[in-house]
């Protein structure tokens, strides 16, 4: 299908949390090409379906050169004590901020056809289905930062001249 804009910081899709995918809904085959093809991309890890703006619980990671995507994902454990991780967001583009995530993560969700899917792992895995799950939360990554650092990513953010924009 297409490679989809990306939605940036101060959309409101972005804020809205997503409604459940219906199983066997035109167009769900649709969405989920698109977000194949728009996180096969170099340099992306996760694309969430309201960053390319359409409000369905949908998502696909790009970690280690394998692509998958889930529907109605939820996260049903995660593991380790959490840690500081740098991370960044194409829809804050050119960021990246220090922000705990668990080193461990699992969602389970559907495919296509309403078949279970489970996606789990440990490191950029992990981090990338925390934060693609808070995505269809309508939560940014920004918002889970420490207090300084969340003032100073604010701040970084409203300067940046991409503020409001669509970028491809």
């Amino acid at each position: 299908m297409a490679v989809r804009p990306i939605r940036l910081f101060g959309d409101p899709v972005l804020r809205s949390v997503t409604d459940p995918v219906r199983i066997g809904a035109p167009g769900n085959a649709g969405l989920v090409e698109d977000l194949v093809d728009s996180v096969a991309l170099e340099g992306r890890a996760g694309v969430a379906a309201n960053q390319i703006g359409v409000g369905l619980r949908a998502f696909t990671v790009n970690v280690d050169g394998r692509i998958d995507y889930v529907l109605n994902p939820e996260i049903v454990e995660l593991g380790g004590e959490p840690a500081l991780v740098d991370e960044g967001c194409l829809s804050v583009p050119g960021f990246y901020f220090p922000r705990m995530r668990h080193p461990y993560a699992k969602v389970r969700g559907l495919d296509l056809a309403g078949e279970e899917i489970v996606l789990e792992g440990a490191g950029l895995m992990a981090q990338a289905l925390q934060h693609e799950t808070d995505h269809l939360d309508g939560k940014l990554y920004i918002e889970g930062l420490e207090p300084e650092t969340k003032r100073e990513a604010m701040r970084a953010v409203r300067q940046a001249e991409w503020f409001g924009r669509s970028v491809e």
